[in-house]
């Protein structure tokens, strides 16, 4: 790692360390800019994933999508370009050492405002590409989220100058190796787009039994370009992203809210209680009650 990017990541770390204090996720009155900090070892803890980009100043994390996994430390940044139900896990932080990052929401009407203003060409009939890559920071990129971070010690320039280093930071994502994996999911007709839509479709109605034609339909695809295309955007299926949107949303009821497992299969859309149970114990490790003692 060069000597510069060594400099800029000490001085982020020194601001999140100042700005976060403890450990969680700590929202900044720069909206969308998220600090995160933890001192242990983390339990793996799956969520969906917004569309962010997601910089490591300290420790390691590592991230499960499907059976992919994305391993990233302080020489790396990971972007999502659409929402993803993942599992991640801090795999190096200590009380001497925490995690430290930062987090970026994104939004398509932000990269597309990138695009519009600069040289880059997009082209619409681009192959649909995976919607989260890990990508080495360059000296450029991180010079942009220091500035960035370094306004949170001069709020009144916020308004002004955080939508300037917001737009330089996807600026430099989108030069970068996988830019053209977000650019995609922005350009309205690119096959990312359309699956970006029947995502969104799938995460309003989880707990509902859909049929492949009417996703299909929705995305003004073929029943097969539809599986080829979410399989290379999500690294699963339409049906396999649903099942985990379900566990997921399953798991939260019952440390949250209800402790009756049969509720809470038939709450997410299961009919079968044992066949929810063997696909809990199938993602998580445990079954649902022997998990929720261990959480707890």
């Amino acid at each position: 790692m060069s000597e510069r990017i060594n400099k800029q990541q000490h001085e982020l770390a020194k601001l999140i360390e100042r700005f976060a204090g403890q450990d969680g996720v700590h929202p900044t009155p720069i909206p969308s800019l998220f600090f995160i900090r933890e001192s242990v070892i983390t339990e793996p803890i799956s969520r969906i994933n917004e569309p962010s980009f997601c910089i490591i100043v300290q420790g390691e994390k590592e991230v499960l999508l499907a059976e992919e996994r994305f391993r990233y430390g302080p020489a790396d940044y990971i972007v999502a370009s659409v929402d993803l139900p993942v599992t991640g896990q801090v795999i190096k932080a200590s009380s001497d050492a925490p995690y430290l990052a930062l987090k970026l929401e994104i939004t398509p009407s932000q990269i597309l405002e990138v695009l519009s203003d600069s040289e880059i060409r997009v082209g619409p009939k681009k192959n649909a590409k995976r919607a989260m890559f890990v990508s080495k920071v360059e000296p450029s990129l991180l010079d942009a989220v220091v500035r960035l971070a370094c306004l949170l010690d001069n709020p009144k320039h916020i308004p002004v100058l955080a939508p300037l280093f917001i737009k330089e930071i996807f600026y430099w994502v989108l030069q970068g190796p996988h830019g053209d994996a977000l650019e995609q999911m922005a350009i309205e007709g690119s096959n990312t787009y359309r699956i970006r839509e029947v995502i969104e479709y799938i995460i309003k109605n989880y707990n509902t039994s859909f049929r492949i034609e009417v996703l299909s339909e929705k995305a003004n695809m073929s029943v097969a370009s539809l599986h080829r295309h979410f399989k290379d955007v999500t690294a699963m299926s339409p049906i396999q992203f649903q099942k985990q949107l379900r566990l997921q949303e399953a798991r939260r009821l019952l440390l949250s809210e209800s402790t009756d497992v049969g509720d809470v299969a038939f709450r997410v859309g299961y009919e079968s209680q044992s066949q929810f149970s063997r696909e809990y114990s199938r993602m998580f490790g445990f079954p649902p009650r022997e998990d929720i003692n261990r959480l707890r």
